[in-house]
């Protein structure tokens, strides 16, 4: 197979005509018509079909281009390996950790990391829609989310829950009574509240309506940093992950009002197929546990 054919015939599929891939190409319509013609006639098969002087791709033009697809990028995942195996010290592992995940949760991921080898390890952050297109473009090796991922069959996506973690109220000292009657003792306080579209905000309201229980919500917000220090700073009470408030519990900022019984958060890790794998982002796909939660 002649690859600048196929390449060409790729650049008309994805421009959508000759002018524009000629344009894209630097090359001349004439010449990549002939160029065009001599990949159909080498395969055998019409790729294109014009009508209205528009080309629009035939079923073995369709087949045709997945597997072009497929092919080129294979290529680009060569070229990252390479680069990353063979002309760096130390090879780069690119992970994408939802805004909402812990921080400490983060350093666990980058501290196993480079347990696993020498590695440098660049970390992107943001909302799930955005950081899973990375994902699936190959610009990020893994994923860390608190929040189950649409892994569906046909998405070149797969993930591994990596921890079940409890999810306990907390608030600062002066919230402490509250310990007894909990959780009927949470009406009417105040409520440091994870966003609408947070998982683990669905499970707490499903909580709180069958518990009959109405909270004052005062606040809403993404980071669990910010929450943290606003529960700290007696704005309200929090629901946090247990492992995510050890640090804020250990130095006595805040304490544990109560765990929601059957109420949990998970932490996940998504992987995209690839052909040729990271290694350390491999391992950690196998290996990565949170504190022991993982199950």
């Amino acid at each position: 197979m002649n690859y600048h054919h196929l390449y060409y015939f790729k650049t008309i599929a994805t421009e959508g005509g000759i002018a524009k891939a000629a344009k894209k190409l630097r090359l001349g319509q004439p010449t990549l018509s002939t160029q065009l013609k001599q990949f159909e006639d080498n395969l055998g098969q019409i790729l294109f079909e014009r009508r209205k002087k528009r080309l629009y791709l035939t079923e073995a033009g369709r087949i045709a281009l997945d597997y072009a697809q497929e092919i080129f990028k294979l290529g680009d995942e060569m070229l990252d390996a390479l680069n990353d195996r063979l002309q760096k010290d130390r090879i780069e592992v690119q992970f994408g950790i939802l805004d909402s995940v812990p921080k400490h949760l983060a350093l666990l991921l980058i501290q196993q990391a480079q347990s696993v080898q020498n590695c440098i390890v660049s970390i992107q952050e943001g909302r799930g829609d955005m950081l899973l297109r990375e994902l699936k473009a190959h610009r990020l090796d893994l994923l860390l989310a608190n929040e189950s991922p649409p892994v569906m069959d046909g998405q070149g996506l797969h993930a591994r829950r990596v921890a079940r973690m409890p999810v306990v109220i907390c608030g600062a000292k002066q919230y402490l009574p509250l310990k007894k009657g909990f959780p009927a003792s949470l009406t009417n306080q105040p409520f440091i509240m994870p966003l609408a579209t947070n998982r683990l905000r669905v499970d707490l309201d499903h909580f709180l309506k069958m518990q009959n229980i109405r909270v004052d919500t005062v606040a809403e917000v993404q980071d669990t940093s910010l929450q943290k220090l606003l529960g700290a700073n007696g704005t309200g009470l929090l629901p946090l992950a247990r492992p995510a408030a050890e640090d804020f519990l250990n130095s006595k900022e805040l304490y544990v009002i109560g765990e929601l019984d059957g109420v949990h958060e998970d932490l996940w890790l998504v992987a995209g197929d690839r052909k040729i794998q990271n290694p350390v982002a491999a391992q950690l796909m196998r290996s990565f546990k949170v504190d022991g939660e993982a199950r």
